[in-house]
């Protein structure tokens, strides 16, 4: 059986992927730009679009990080006024459980289905880091265990919160013409060790019940919990092997959970370059990861491995000589990208030793292990490629970062997109108005 293919557009506001050199880069704050890729999104027929969440600067010695976007707006204002200039194109929005409450963050994401007519959808995230804490009031940062606790504790309080309403328990006063909610509606009764509810929630039924919940941890925790309560999880393994393994493993827990696997979508995160040519392409998304990984991106991303200050290496000369410094980190506390490097000591070898044999610098090393753009060719190489990773159950689909902002999809939309719909594994139009329909997932 031919699989349909899904794909979504990442609003890039939250990483280093966008190349500001480039003149065609512009704003990350005005909403002409979440506009036109919203709009861009929708012509190409698109699932969703996604904005990630920037509670905070990112630091490093005291320092905010090269190429770091400053000018990181409210999810929900965005997506609220996105609801306007679209009609059928999902609206995705990042939301922390870790410094949110549910009554809140139901409240509004209720509100957005409302106002969007049913297409809202929310990530559901942790954060990790302590210097995240310091903008809000408990301050601080929870270990793993606890973060995930409270998130499916979260997650479950915002079910009961939109499961509060039934969808028909408004009544019009025909005397005043004033239309009223009976004795039950709305009530929630919550508590635990996170949270003590007793109340009224005071948002009618929206149009999907809930809002489509997304996961995105790669964790253990992360894949049981996105078994267990998503209806699409973001992975970052987006080649074949890795999709395979990803894909068969998360999949493979839902049937504890009385889940089917075409109850969870499988949507990796996936950058682009396109050329006329595949030799083309190829050049182009080389100049992209140089302007990526700036000298300074690739000290800082070093240091998160040898756990010192090397901000005196010349990131065009070789490897420091010296070890990273086992133990606490004090370079980057609380980063989830030095927690990945369990061994400092055994990267540091094994970067080595790829830099040796292939002569790289600190800079074309860090280029060379932090990631490569997961499609580059022409547009048909490219609509190739997609296909037969999705038929091959490496993925659902894909959820593409574009490098330039605002204009980055346009191409693709134009290219990509036309060859994916000759092949018939993706729509020539929407079929439904809610985004659980576009995701082919059951209604609640």
């Amino acid at each position: 059986m031919i699989k349909q293919i899904h794909l979504a557009a990442h609003f890039p506001g939250v990483n280093n992927t966008t190349v500001w050199s480039d003149p065609r880069a512009g704003s990350h704050i005005e909403f002409s730009s979440f506009a036109h890729m919203a709009r861009t999104a929708e012509r190409a027929k698109f699932d969703f679009l996604f904005l990630a969440e920037g509670l905070r600067l990112r630091e490093q010695n005291g320092k905010i990080y090269d190429l770091d976007v400053m000018g990181r707006p409210d999810t929900f204002t965005v997506l609220a006024a996105l609801a306007a200039v679209t009609d059928r194109l999902g609206l995705a929005g990042t939301i922390n459980s870790t410094f949110n409450e549910p009554y809140e963050v139901a409240r509004q994401f209720a509100t957005l289905d409302h106002l969007s007519g049913g297409r809202a959808a929310w990530n559901v995230v942790t954060s990790w880091d302590a210097f995240t804490g310091e903008n809000f009031r408990r301050g601080g940062y929870l270990p793993q265990e606890a973060r995930y606790d409270r998130a499916r504790t979260f997650l479950a309080t915002a079910f009961e919160l939109f499961d509060s309403w039934h969808g028909d328990e408004i009544v019009a006063d025909k005397a005043s013409g004033v239309f009223l909610a009976d004795a039950t509606a709305g009530r929630s009764f919550h508590k635990d060790l996170f949270f003590d509810i007793n109340g009224r929630f005071n948002v009618p039924r929206s149009p999907q019940g809930r809002p489509v919940i997304f996961q995105a941890g790669d964790s253990d925790e992360g894949r049981e919990f996105a078994a267990s309560s998503a209806d699409a999880i973001f992975s970052r393994h987006g080649t074949l092997e890795e999709g395979q393994k990803f894909y068969a493993d998360v999949k493979g827990r839902l049937a504890r959970y009385g889940r089917t696997p075409d109850e969870l979508l499988i949507l990796p995160a996936a950058t682009f370059v396109l050329g006329g040519t595949d030799a083309e392409a190829a050049e182009r998304a080389r100049e992209v990861r140089r302007q990526q990984v700036s000298g300074a991106t690739a000290i800082a991303f070093l240091e998160q491995v040898w756990n010192r200050d090397l901000s005196g290496y010349d990131p065009d000369g070789p490897l420091p000589e010296v070890d990273p410094v086992v133990g606490e980190h004090t370079v980057a506390r609380g980063r989830a990208s030095v927690r990945m490097h369990r061994d400092p000591l055994a990267v540091a070898a094994q970067w080595r030793a790829l830099a040796a044999e292939r002569r790289l610098s600190i800079r074309e090393l860090i280029i060379e292990v932090t990631g490569r753009q997961t499609f580059v060719g022409s547009p048909a190489t490219v609509a190739a490629a997609i296909n037969d990773l999705v038929q091959a159950d490496a993925s659902d689909g894909f959820i593409l970062v574009p490098h330039i902002t605002p204009g980055g999809l346009d191409e693709f939309a134009g290219t990509v997109v036309p060859l994916l719909q000759e092949r018939g594994v993706f729509r020539t139009d929407y079929k439904g108005s809610t985004l659980r329909e576009h995701l082919g997932l059951a209604p609640l």
